[in-house]
């Protein structure tokens, strides 16, 4: 496996996830077009979407290696938060990942060969023995935290839900039974000013609280005040998104 392909997968899944969350675009089109608009306007980054669309296709969908260039990883990394891409691969959600990405491998090919001897399959895998000692070590560590466990609760982050483990004992965390509709289709619209009559109009739902009007992505209730989200119309739309946008 070459290097650093598991976090680029990683980093490119989560860039597509946190523009589809600021977009009501639907296509994986739409979302890059909206994404390639958003880096140059916040970030000064120049990506056109069409690169954006070569990336996810090659190292998430194929799951081949693509040589990204350094400073392309460093500015996606940036639209997470991060430093550089050197810092988004020392979060431990990025190394959660990567461990389970090998893991699932290395139980596929268990699965697939039952009577395998662990002796005969690392001598046949030399070039990764190291690694696979080492994840094996620490495959009973991350057992005992729960890692491997499945997440079936998810809280409101205030933008979107989030999977978490039932015992989570964060108290910030509201935690409900997992929804998967909710999970899936339920974000609230970080850029409102993307929002026009045009695109949106029938794909967005909102709330208005003291006079303050928030979009959301899917019919429901808000989470943060229960209350039941309206369809948006074309007043609405003109009122509160777009250049009106606050």
């Amino acid at each position: 496996m070459s290097r650093f392909l598991l976090q680029k997968k990683k980093l490119l899944e989560e860039v597509l996830e946190k523009a589809s969350s600021e977009t009501t675009e639907q296509s994986s089109t739409g979302i890059l077009k909206s994404l390639e608009r958003s880096l140059l306007d916040d970030f000064k980054i120049s990506l056109s979407y069409k690169s954006l669309e070569t990336y996810y296709k090659v190292i998430v969908e194929n799951e081949n290696d693509y040589n990204i260039k350094p400073v392309i990883l460093d500015d996606l990394s940036r639209y997470l938060g991060y430093e550089s891409f050197k810092a988004y691969c020392l979060d431990w959600k990025t190394i959660e990942y990567a461990i389970n990405q090998t893991v699932s491998k290395i139980v596929i090919n268990i699965v697939n060969k039952p009577f395998i001897n662990l002796t005969e399959f690392i001598s046949n895998n030399k070039s990764m023995s190291g690694g696979v000692l080492g994840i094996i070590a620490l495959m009973g560590l991350l057992f005992s935290k729960g890692v491997f466990t499945p997440k079936e609760c998810m809280y409101w982050d205030g933008d979107q839900y989030q999977l978490a483990h039932c015992n989570d004992k964060n108290p910030n965390h509201h935690l409900i039974p997992i929804d998967t509709v909710k999970l899936k289709y339920l974000k609230k619209s970080t850029r409102p000013d993307t929002i026009n009559v045009e695109s949106s109009l029938g794909k967005v739902w909102y709330d208005k609280s003291d006079n303050d009007v928030e979009f959301f992505t899917s019919h429901g209730v808000n989470p943060e005040n229960e209350k039941t989200l309206k369809e948006a119309t074309e007043h609405i739309i003109y009122t509160y998104g777009g250049e009106n946008a606050k």
